[in-house]
């Protein structure tokens, strides 16, 4: 594959996903499609540009692992994967449903694709740094991916598992920030001022690589340049808009965890539809590259 027809193939697929989340969270009722919707480009990428993984065969011992420490985002990680093919895209109105796979947060026990359980936020990157000591030990080259929330650094246990990569030299972890700069609660800097983020990690040992989250070219670079120095993780710092791509939900913290009603999914879906549409037509030949590529090449499937 072109590398322009992997950037349209990523973005492609960015702008399903997107369509999707908001149909799946309105149809539960519930749901979080504000950091959703700001991880959609990340996820996309990762999945469509970076990630070596295999839909048929989600254990694969050769795949890359992809760790969703904000979990509560579970809906853009169950957009990709049905994206993908590792589940039936009917099973996406089963969100938040009693018996569905597809759970509130994200179930490795009930979920094909889905590499850990999460939801306790500020955990994520300890569980990455575990998987990504164990592929060393086993001489693996596969990397592991942990996507975290700007808020959830305010847990100190992230910080903890900082110091833990950076003193193993954990060159095949890299930690990507969804920088969108809300919670459920408001401004993050108003809960609890992070500062400045890039200078944190900087400062705990990590390449700190900073990119606007939703330019798919740049966020493509960020994700699969190796690390300048042998031994130094990968922090990726992505400065993103809540609820991106639904003009009304864009920048609002009200839209942390609160599903659109009838009125607000029809407006939201009539917007990304449009985007779907005109994305579309580069979809459909993207899909059909990208599912019969040989593993060795740069990123996509198996």
């Amino acid at each position: 594959m072109t590398h322009a027809a992997r950037l349209a193939s990523i973005e492609a697929h960015a702008a399903r996903m997107r369509y999707d989340i908001i149909e799946m969270i309105a149809e539960a009722g519930s749901g979080h499609p504000g950091g959703s919707l700001s991880a959609t480009d990340i996820v996309a990428t990762l999945y469509w540009g970076v990630m070596r993984h295999d839909p048929a065969d989600p254990t694969w011992s050769g795949r890359d692992r992809f760790v969703l420490s904000k979990g509560h985002a579970a809906p853009v990680l169950y957009a990709a994967l049905a994206s993908a093919g590792y589940f039936g895209r009917d099973h996406l109105k089963t969100l938040r449903k009693l018996g569905s796979i597809l759970q509130g947060h994200p179930d490795c026990m009930k979920c094909a694709g889905v590499e850990v359980s999460t939801g306790s936020l500020g955990q994520g990157l300890a569980i990455a740094n575990g998987l990504a000591l164990a592929l060393r030990m086993d001489a693996d080259p596969a990397r592991v991916f942990c996507l975290m929330g700007d808020g959830e650094l305010q847990e100190g246990s992230v910080w903890e598992a900082a110091m833990f990569a950076a003193h193993h030299r954990l060159d095949n972890v890299t930690v990507i920030i969804d920088h969108n700069g809300l919670q459920i609660d408001g401004a993050c800097d108003s809960v609890l001022c992070l500062g400045g983020v890039a200078e944190k990690l900087d400062a705990f040992g990590f390449e700190v690589r900073e990119v606007g989250g939703h330019e798919v070219e740049d966020l493509l670079k960020a994700l699969t340049d190796p690390p300048l120095i042998e031994g130094v993780p990968v922090a990726v710092v992505a400065y993103t808009i809540k609820g991106k791509g639904v003009s009304f939900m864009e920048g609002d913290a009200g839209w942390h965890g609160k599903a659109p009603n009838a009125e607000q999914t029809a407006a939201a879906l009539a917007e990304l539809g449009a985007a779907l549409a005109s994305a579309g037509g580069e979809m459909e030949t993207a899909v059909g590259s990208l599912l019969t590529e040989d593993p060795s090449s740069e990123g996509g499937s198996r």
